[in-house]
């Protein structure tokens, strides 16, 4: 495991990232409240975000289009903070109804570490339990292999990884009961596991029982993501993934800013290095104890 984790960690040698890599979402989001976006302002945005929370976090999860300029060429991030980069397309394309996970060769990590960042972060939608034979086609090997791709690069390199995994329901399924959404998000850690990323970025699975049914199954560190829950209930889901499931603690974005988005800019930033600051430092205080440094895991 690198050593460059630390690059991106608390000096405890646990994770309170701030995710900021929505591109798509992002928009989306800001067309819903009724606010004006194009790329000037979402990197606007982007860089109120890591002015206002950086100071606190140890690091912040960003995208290379918008969020690496606001962050570095801006100098909006605050001394002491890593960057992980985002080295995902945008665009993935789909399998009739299913997402797929592809990688463009040339985001590697030489590629991060030339605007900056510190680790390479990369997206896959996983179901390992998948039907190899659904639909002719074996999308969830493909994902494998390529995150299989990014850690071997990334280990070459000597450029920490960082696997993040969203379940998504097969074809014909329809919503996920939470037992089976449980199972999946278990049984799609266990395959990542086995890359032996330097950091899995996963969904909460639930329940205090299936935390401790995942860190069965995970031997690397893992930080839970907060998946546009709201405040109060990702303080619980930090709790129990810490206690119950060796979380070495989190990469979360929306929780602590999203309601930013529906303010004009002059409000914006006072929210942001307010309540939205107290948000991240209540979470850093709800880890500490409880999180596993990823300093103590051999994989």
């Amino acid at each position: 495991m690198t050593a460059a984790l630390a690059d991106i960690a608390q000096s405890d040698g646990t994770f309170a990232i701030v995710a900021l890599d929505q591109r798509n979402t992002l928009r989306r989001m800001f067309t819903a409240a009724n606010q004006p976006i194009d790329d000037d302002l979402l990197r606007g945005f982007k860089g109120d975000v890591v002015g206002g929370l950086s100071p606190s976090a140890s690091g912040l999860l960003v995208d290379p289009d918008f969020g690496v300029p606001a962050a570095v060429e801006d100098g909006n991030l605050a001394p002491g903070a890593g960057l992980a980069v985002a080295a995902e397309p945008s665009d993935r394309g789909k399998f009739g109804d299913e997402p797929l996970t592809r990688r463009e060769p040339e985001q590697n990590a030489q590629w991060v570490r030339d605007m900056g960042g510190h680790a390479v972060k990369f997206f896959v939608q996983l179901r390992a339990d998948r039907d190899r034979e659904l639909g002719g086609r074996d999308v969830s090997a493909e994902a494998v292999d390529a995150a299989a791709e990014v850690v071997a690069d990334c280990r070459a390199d000597g450029v920490p990884s960082v696997i993040e995994n969203l379940i998504y329901p097969l074809p014909g399924e329809g919503e996920l009961s939470p037992q089976a959404r449980a199972d999946a998000i278990i049984e799609s850690a266990r395959a990542l596991d086995e890359l032996k990323p330097d950091l899995l970025k996963l969904e909460y699975p639930g329940s205090a029982e299936a935390c401790r049914r995942l860190a069965e199954v995970v031997t690397v560190p893992w930080v839970v993501l907060s998946a546009g829950v709201g405040f109060d209930e990702f303080q619980d889901v930090l709790r129990i993934s810490c206690d119950e499931g060796g979380a070495s603690g989190f990469i979360a974005g929306r929780a602590f800013w999203k309601d930013a988005v529906a303010l004009d800019q002059p409000e914006r930033r006072p929210f942001l290095a307010d309540t939205a600051r107290r948000r991240l430092d209540q979470c850093v205080t709800a880890i500490q104890g409880r999180a596993t440094p990823w300093t103590s895991i051999t994989a």
